[in-house]
């Protein structure tokens, strides 16, 4: 029996699982920070570092590439001096909203049981 290779150009996905290929790439620390962000509307970039606050200029631009590439951020430039850059999502973006103020939800309801569940686990007793 011969084996067949299979060509990058043969897979319709980069990676096996797509569930975890998405979940890994918006599950970062700042991605739904920042789609949450541009949820009221478009941004420049100054306008993104003062709405999420202690990331970097680095962290948000890498970021901001990483959502452009997978197709949740749209970035502008306007040919002007010196130029305009504007971030907004994408109807994919905007798609996304739905189940990750879900998610936002949850977390914020049942953040303190987290906690409080890790100090019993590390045997923190409540004072």
């Amino acid at each position: 029996m011969s084996k067949t290779t299979l060509l990058a150009t043969d897979r319709p996905f980069d990676q096996p699982c797509p569930i975890r290929d998405v979940l890994d790439r918006i599950g970062d620390q700042w991605s739904i920070l920042v789609l949450d962000a541009l949820e009221g509307g478009t941004k420049r970039f100054n306008e993104l570092m003062r709405a999420l606050g202690d990331i970097s200029k680095q962290m948000l631009s890498q970021t901001l590439k990483r959502l452009e590439e997978d197709g949740f951020v749209r970035r502008t430039v306007y040919p002007e001096v010196p130029p305009r850059v504007e971030y907004d999502l994408t109807p994919l973006g905007h798609s996304f909203l739905v189940p990750m103020k879900g998610l936002v939800t949850w977390a914020d309801e049942h953040h303190r049981h987290v906690c409080e569940a890790r100090r019993e686990y590390k045997g923190i007793v409540p004072r």
